[in-house]
């Protein structure tokens, strides 16, 4: 099973292309994830320089890479479920270069970065917003329509 998943801030704006012989859009940006460190161990890696966060290449495919590219940007919390992929390049001094990403199939906005902005379906930040989505109500309301027996299952 190769299945991924990610919570971390964008460390640059996210790159849209459109691939020229599909249209088909694509999006990549790099997710900075922090390490689970004690604070100690955090403030003695950072003193050494040494770094406290991973930061993984995604890359997002279709109308989910268009919503990224419109709708994220540097700093923003995202969480990220997908794959691991790897592949190789040979480099212009003809070296072999190694690649590892993570091909996004979820990505779930986690915060705005106007704290009183709120989509139309009413979502707001601490609830997270995922664009790719149906508008499905609220999930107080999903089960009230189940009829009368309190257990929807």
């Amino acid at each position: 099973m190769n299945n991924v998943v990610l919570i971390g801030r964008l460390t640059k704006d996210p790159e849209l292309r459109y691939i020229a012989s599909t249209g088909n859009a694509t999006t990549r940006f790099t997710l900075a994830v922090d390490r689970n460190l004690s604070k100690d161990k955090k403030q003695e890696m950072e003193s050494k320089g040494q770094p406290t966060a991973d930061f993984i290449q995604i890359t997002v495919w279709g109308k989910q890479a268009e919503n990224c590219a419109n709708y994220l940007s540097k700093g923003r919390l995202v969480a990220v479920q997908g794959r691991i992929q790897t592949g190789s390049f040979e480099g212009q001094d003809g070296q072999r270069r190694y690649t590892t990403e993570v091909v996004a199939s979820n990505v779930q906005f986690l915060e705005w970065g106007d704290n009183n902005r709120s989509n139309s379906q009413g979502y707001n930040q601490t609830q997270g917003y995922n664009p790719s989505e149906p508008n499905d109500p609220p999930m107080d309301d999903r089960f009230e329509s189940a009829g009368s027996d309190p257990f929807p299952f």
